[in-house]
């Protein structure tokens, strides 16, 4: 009887141990699935005619909790043609209370410089604001100094990239190349950059699989025309359902920016329209 009772208890051991392996498992992958969920945020650039202020509310009533800023924003009202970097460590913090304020959550900005001494002020900035990282196209000469700024501010860079003819950056192989031996570089993915090269932007988050910080999002009327015009995502060119395939098997869990280029000064429903779409792939793609 004892002998009976004894394997009785270890066979329930076995059991409740298994049980709990198998919840554990189950809470992991939940985990996991939380962790690798992708944000649709909004590119500031999108409403570049007007104020901060009146950027971050535009974003907010297109249903975004993340914006990325860009350093040649004129940011108007109280700090009138003053640019972000332009601004005193005080003026800063009201900025920083102000984005706070609207909802949003400032996590990159879009930066530029000639000189170290420029990008380190944009990496200040940009992290006085709770950013993450900056999103640039630097020149070979800054790229040393650059990853080292990046390292000091426990900051990335992601370099990005216009069409053909217009960055030294249209091509991955590009982005590869800055990217080896900079340890805190990655890449911002400019979809509609990419297309605009002629270039498939699947197959260029392919070339980029484990270096891709965040996503420009946009779509065109044309491919492979540098000139082609931006129309609303989902009436273009670009097979959003392909490319929000592509990172979820990448297991990408960074920003989305939709980045709307035409009429800046009436597009609020159609970046509303974005997020919703891009939202809905991602989390059909996720199940």
């Amino acid at each position: 009887m004892k002998t009976i009772f004894s394997v009785f208890i270890f066979t329930g051991f076995i059991v409740l141990g298994s049980y709990s392996c198998k919840l554990k498992n189950q809470t992991n992958r939940a985990d996991a699935k939380d962790e690798a969920r992708i944000e649709v945020g909004v590119a500031l650039y999108s409403f570049n005619p007007f104020s901060i202020s009146e950027s971050l509310a535009k974003s907010k009533e297109a249903g975004a909790n993340w914006v990325e800023g860009f350093f040649f924003h004129k940011l108007g009202g109280k700090y009138g043609d003053r640019l972000i970097v332009n601004l005193s460590d005080e003026e800063v913090q009201e900025l920083k209370s102000e984005i706070s304020a609207s909802g949003m959550a400032f996590k990159s900005l879009y930066a530029g410089g000639k000189t170290v001494e420029e990008w380190d002020q944009m990496f200040r900035v940009c992290q006085q604001l709770g950013g993450e990282f900056l999103v640039g196209e630097p020149e070979p000469e800054l790229w040393d100094g650059i990853n080292a700024l990046a390292e000091k501010y426990s900051m990335k860079l992601a370099i990005h990239e216009h069409a053909k003819g217009r960055s030294r950056f249209w091509h991955p192989d590009s982005v590869l190349l800055a990217i080896r031996g900079h340890a805190n570089f990655g890449a911002c993915a400019d979809l509609g950059h990419w297309t605009r090269s002629g270039l498939d932007p699947v197959e260029c988050l392919q070339k980029l699989k484990g270096h891709i910080i965040s996503v420009h999002a946009k779509d065109l009327d044309e491919f492979g025309n540098v000139d082609a015009n931006d129309v609303r995502i989902g009436d273009g060119v670009i097979i959003y359902e392909e490319v929000v395939r592509e990172l979820e098997r990448q297991k990408f869990s960074g920003p989305i920016y939709i980045e709307c280029e035409h009429d800046p000064e009436n597009n609020v429903e159609d970046v509303k329209d974005a997020v919703a779409y891009i939202r809905k792939l991602v989390e059909s793609v996720e199940k």
